[in-house]
């Protein structure tokens, strides 16, 4: 049974305030988090500032990897520039190592040549904002067919043509790697790897949405577990996040005999 690197998305367990959260991940033996602040009545949306929750993460021995989302980055505006100084001033503050960067995905943007455009647009302006507070930009492509970045390949060019390697990582998700079927992993320019699974047999991958991602178990449509294998015998040291969206994981009366379970058969598995 291998030994990995697991971390904890807060939307593994949404409905647990932070504190709670914090413990659930202690009791798992998990010792990386992701705070997010796409959830109603929990830090960040509730105010709590951003000293109590580096408090919160020391006192259960807990490094805080990212903040997840800046949305939209790469429509890069005023809004959007005000929006990014915000996370990357919360994320510096809460101890915070990284920003999650997620791509605009309601159908626009996704034109040949402006669609590379706008991602090295934002990845520059964003650049100088993230060195200036050590803070990691960790673009994740996602792999909806309406999505304005789902290749990895497009994101690791944008990077590496801006020499950005040690400002910017990639988010390998494996639901995402699964639905934009791109082949290339990017091992040594990964930052952070999201995982859940799809284990409903009757939906279609084009179909695959938030809904339908569950814990990681045997009936695993995505192949998380080959994925992961595929990213770790590549050189890929970073952690495996869980981040499950499915209503009947969020509904959850035991989170962490669920999560552990999944834990479990992951270890097996690889």
């Amino acid at each position: 049974m291998t030994s990995i690197p697991f971390a904890l998305n807060h939307m593994s367990a949404p409905a647990l305030k932070i504190g709670e959260f914090f413990a659930l991940a202690k009791q798992l033996g998990i010792d990386a988090v992701e705070i997010r602040n796409d959830l109603s009545g929990n830090a960040i949306l509730d105010g709590t500032k951003p000293e109590e929750i580096k408090q919160a993460a020391a006192n259960h021995g807990l490094s805080i990897i990212s903040i997840n989302a800046l949305q939209r980055f790469n429509e890069w505006n005023e809004t959007r520039a005000h929006e990014a100084a915000e996370l990357i001033g919360y994320a510096a503050a809460c101890g915070a190592e990284a920003l999650v960067l997620v791509p605009k995905n309601d159908g626009t943007g996704r034109e040949d040549g402006a669609r590379q455009a706008n991602l090295r647009q934002a990845l520059q302006a964003l650049k100088p904002m993230l060195e200036a507070a050590g803070i990691i930009g960790l673009v994740e492509p996602l792999g909806f067919e309406i999505c304005s970045l789902r290749s990895k390949t497009e994101a690791a060019d944008a990077i590496e043509a801006l020499s950005a390697q040690s400002t910017f990582k990639l988010v390998h998700d494996t639901f995402h790697h699964h639905l934009a079927g791109e082949e290339p992993i990017f091992p040594h320019l990964t930052g952070l790897v999201h995982i859940s699974g799809v284990s409903d047999p009757d939906v279609s991958v084009s179909d695959m949405r938030d809904l339908h991602r569950v814990l990681v178990d045997a009936c695993d449509r995505l192949d998380n577990a080959g994925q992961m294998r595929t990213l770790l015998k590549a050189g890929y040291k970073g952690r495996f996040s869980f981040e499950p969206f499915a209503d009947e994981v969020h509904g959850l009366t035991d989170p962490a005999a669920a999560l552990k379970a999944s834990m479990t058969y992951l270890s097996a598995a690889l």
